[in-house]
């Protein structure tokens, strides 16, 4: 049970680091203050998680954990955070802190969901069945994100039309403006792209741990990389105010059109990843 409680605690943790995340990519780009505190809240949580973790571990142990590569990962983890929170604290590096941040993400459900852990654990298979519950719930909510984003771009085509030829009416006056469309356009690909790099890591790890060989050049895992680099690319430009309006539209109307061909035909030519 002791085990089982641990186990939980740890996908928790990884789960609170995911959503931080999000939280500081919005800050990083939009210098959103509330954003930036519920990413530093969350992820004083994580740390504070982690040192308890560690200090009951050198306990059990009565050593300092990094003898073995599993020890190391978690302390280098938690170094990660450690230094990710000092520099927001003391120093307000907003670019080194989200890059830290990704690093610390990264390892830390490495060691999570490492084969070794799986293997040590009686909720070994749990572990495993968990992983990829929490990895399609991810990539579930990045698809809803970006469908949120296709929404506001058809919108933003309509009231430009409409405006464009005159045909205002009072049936379109529950409709949101210009500026309202494309501000929802880059709130959900901005959260969709945050949610599908967590996806694609859960996901590699989950594959490694569960499958005995699989390809990075799998169908799936090529195409939504690629889905990953388009949004961001389109979101890239319109930061540096190269796209915007109609061809901002546009571009979501495109990225979304490949994010269904990922989605259907991906899955049928993908060796694991299947669909019925």
């Amino acid at each position: 049970m002791a085990d089982i409680t641990m186990a939980r605690l740890h996908e928790a943790m990884v789960i609170l680091y995911a959503v931080s995340l999000v939280f500081y990519f919005i800050d990083y780009l939009y210098k959103e203050k509330k954003a930036s505190r519920i990413a530093m809240g969350l992820l004083g949580i994580v740390w504070i998680m982690q040192t308890v973790f560690l200090v009951l571990y050198i306990i059990e142990t009565q050593r300092f954990p990094i003898l073995t590569l599993f020890e190391g990962i978690y302390f280098y983890a938690w170094l990660l955070v450690t230094l990710s929170l000092v520099l927001r604290i003391f120093y307000r590096f907003d670019f080194a802190v989200f890059f830290i941040n990704i690093i610390g993400f990264i390892f830390m459900t490495i060691h999570t969901f490492a084969p070794v852990q799986i293997e040590k654990s009686p909720a070994g298979q749990d572990l495993v069945s968990e992983l990829l519950f929490i990895h399609i719930t991810f990539a579930i909510l990045s698809y809803v994100a970006f469908s949120l984003s296709f929404v506001f771009s058809a919108l933003h085509l309509i009231l430009y039309r409409l405006l464009k030829k005159k045909k205002w009416t009072k049936q379109w006056s529950n409709l949101p403006s210009l500026g309202q469309t494309e501000l929802g356009m880059t709130i959900s690909i901005l959260v969709g792209i945050s949610l599908l790099f967590v996806s694609l890591v859960l996901g590699l790890q989950w594959a490694v741990i569960s499958l005995a060989e699989f390809s990075l050049l799998d169908m799936k895992i090529v195409g939504s990389f690629i889905l990953l680099l388009i949004y961001s690319w389109v979101l890239y430009r319109h930061r540096k105010g190269n796209l915007n309006g109609m061809s901002y539209a546009l571009a979501h109307i495109y990225a979304f059109l490949l994010l269904l061909i990922n989605f259907f035909l991906g899955s049928r030519l993908s060796e694991f990843h299947f669909w019925y």
